[in-house]
């Protein structure tokens, strides 16, 4: 029987021996986890002061690219608007142009045809078309706008007792004092 007790004895020792390593190996680990977890409280004490400003920075950032970005959407558009105003101002100096270009055609053959009708006589005296247009019923041009004439002029007057028509003025021509042969 005593050697079950020195066996026993022995594997006591064995096991306080064991025992003693893995304290003397385990008190370094956890002076390690000791200044671990120091770290991560200072990390978190770090972590509670500064992210909720970085955060709000990242969130007022995503708020600044937005605006940004509508403001280009903007800016986009009303280059548009300013392309589409500056065509339609080119549209309008482009008609303005050709109307004006038709204009000076027409001025400079309404002073040619009335250089050429200085040149020749008058063909009989005419009274004004508008005038004779008025009178009706034989009524002298004094009782129709209440003014007195000379009395040759109502002479001449009542001796063309008549209504122009369309056809008489378009053959009369553009200038009106061109005699029917011209």
């Amino acid at each position: 029987m005593s050697e079950a007790i020195f066996l026993l004895g022995l594997s006591f020792l064995l096991v306080v021996v064991c025992l003693t390593i893995l304290l003397l190996t385990a008190i370094p680990t956890f002076q390690e986890l000791g200044k671990a977890a120091s770290s991560i409280i200072r990390l978190a004490d770090t972590l509670t002061r500064e992210l909720p400003a970085t955060l709000e920075a990242i969130r007022m950032t995503g708020l600044e690219l937005s605006e940004l970005s509508d403001e280009l959407n903007q800016g986009a558009k009303s280059a548009g608007e300013a392309v589409k105003q500056v065509n339609d101002g080119l549209k309008g100096v482009r008609q303005g142009a050709s109307s004006a270009s038709i204009a000076t055609k027409s001025a400079f053959a309404g002073i040619k045809a009335g250089l050429k009708s200085l040149g020749r006589p008058r063909s009989q005296r005419r009274t004004d078309p508008y005038r004779e247009n008025l009178r009706s019923n034989n009524k002298p041009l004094r009782d129709l706008d209440g003014s007195r004439e000379d009395e040759d002029d109502i002479d001449d007057i009542s001796s063309q007792d008549r209504l122009i028509t369309p056809d008489d003025m378009r053959s009369e021509g553009f200038m009106g004092d061109l005699a029917p042969e011209d």
